[in-house]
């Protein structure tokens, strides 16, 4: 199934997007794709539930507004420098162990939304990346099992501004969680849909212009080893986001850099996951 939220901002509805490319209202299976939802194992029963009462609902196009695919995470984790050339274009040795860190919930977005350049800034920087959804709950989980607890995945464009990440102390999350520095979307791939997760073409153009071309099998930590890994430390929750790094070609990489402005486009994609496009705004607030 491909999972997807529709409707205008704050008031999406859950939706499946079926093959003939049509949205199918599921809200009156669940109210939403929450926490709530991934918890009671609502992914399973709900592809039987549609299979019982597909020809009962409501289809919307395509076209509609979409919403993040997911509602209210509790946490959303990203992993940097997961890619050893996007290490090498930032200046670092690739890292030993995965190099963990967060986004504030309040940045996700819809995957067609605008991005907003913060009041200040002049380096928000453009970051394609393969994320997962957490199924239930995850702890000291063995590797061999990882998938077991993965609801699906999705492509999130982890938007960064390099100044706030770098210069003013601290941790990366300063530069990752402005409004709408999350992109999710358009939809949440359940994992039979993905043949090799491990085996994914990624890209990102701005204004037409190929920025990053590079696929999954580059990835330093895996998939499977991140689920385990992460849950050493933490207990990972239904719904929980997990984005995986970045392959080359991120705006900081560039000689001479490049970043963001009002008036850009960016729009990405990956294998099986769909694509973003987003409009760069100056801030609104």
């Amino acid at each position: 199934m491909k999972l997807l939220r529709f409707g205008e901002i704050n008031q999406e509805k859950p939706g499946v997007l079926n093959e003939e490319g049509e949205i199918v209202d599921v809200s009156s299976f669940t109210d939403d794709f929450d926490p709530a939802f991934f918890s009671r194992n609502g992914v399973e029963t709900l592809s039987s539930w549609l299979q019982q009462n597909r020809d009962s609902l409501s289809t919307y196009p395509a076209s509609m507004r979409l919403g993040s695919p997911v509602a209210r995470p509790g946490k959303i984790i990203c992993i940097g420098l997961n890619y050893s050339d996007h290490a090498k274009e930032s200046g670092v040795e690739p890292p030993r162990e995965p190099l963990i860190f967060s986004k504030s919930p309040t940045a996700l977005s819809g995957p067609n939304d605008p991005i907003e350049i913060p009041r200040h800034s002049t380096h928000t920087d453009w970051e394609v990346e393969l994320a997962f959804v957490i199924g239930r709950r995850a702890k000291y989980v063995d590797e061999e099992d990882a998938f077991s607890y993965i609801a699906g995945f999705c492509i999130m464009n982890d938007v960064s501004e390099r100044e706030f990440q770098k210069e003013h102390c601290g941790q990366w999350v300063k530069g990752k969680s402005h409004d709408t520095f999350a992109p999710l979307g358009p939809y949440l791939a359940t994992p039979d849909e993905i043949a090799d997760v491990q085996n994914l073409n990624m890209r990102l153009d701005v204004n037409g212009e190929c920025m990053q071309d590079g696929n999954t099998s580059n990835m330093i930590f895996r998939v499977s080893f991140l689920v385990s890994y992460i849950s050493r430390f933490m207990t990972l929750a239904p719904g929980d986001i997990i984005s995986t790094g970045t392959p080359p070609g991120v705006g900081m990489g560039k000689k001479p850099p490049l970043f963001l402005k009002p008036g850009d486009v960016v729009e990405l994609s990956v294998d099986g996951l769909g694509g973003q496009r987003q409009e760069i705004i100056s801030h609104t607030s």
